[in-house]
């Protein structure tokens, strides 16, 4: 039960190790590759084959620009694939959500928000995904969900006295 991020670039480092820090904080093992769409297709799509003989279960393509990193991988599997729209270049990412989020029929991508909160949800989409074949991690989301729900109660609670 493994989960792959690949990015487009280095640039998208700060963002694949945001998805992974949440996956870390699960348990859920996973790798981080810079694999590009458009200059190395085929090691993305050598890397896509060995790493489902691996055990990988869900990709994160984590892209900005064109973005076709995320639908490129939903093109050679059926397994689920979460792209994370980057917060770079001169439209801010805005261009990298609409080419991620804008697939064929029949060639689906999950697509979360643009940026770091969107990494983030990726890493909590993927662990999801993941747990409905397994009931401890599933016991894990649903805890790390409860760890949030009273963090923000207490800091409420403190801005109120």
């Amino acid at each position: 039960m493994k989960v792959s991020i690949v990015m487009g670039s280095k640039s998208d480092l700060d963002l694949a190790k945001a998805a992974g820090e949440i996956l870390d904080t699960l348990d859920v093992p996973y790798t981080i590759n810079i694999l590009s769409a458009h200059r190395t297709p085929e090691l993305l799509h050598a890397h896509i084959d060995e790493a489902i003989a691996n055990g990988v279960r869900v990709f994160i393509g984590i892209a900005g620009l064109a973005a076709h990193l995320a639908g490129n991988v939903a093109s050679k599997t059926t397994l689920p694939v979460i792209g994370v729209p980057g917060d770079g270049g001169p439209l801010n990412g805005f261009d990298a959500l609409l080419s991620t989020v804008q697939m064929p029929k029949g060639v689906p991508v999950a697509t979360v928000a643009i940026g770091k909160a969107g990494a983030i949800n990726a890493g909590y989409l993927a662990a999801q995904m993941l747990s409905t074949g397994n009931e401890e991690l599933a016991e894990k989301v649903k805890n790390l969900r409860e760890e949030q729900k009273e963090a923000l109660k207490k800091e409420n609670e403190e801005l109120q006295s």
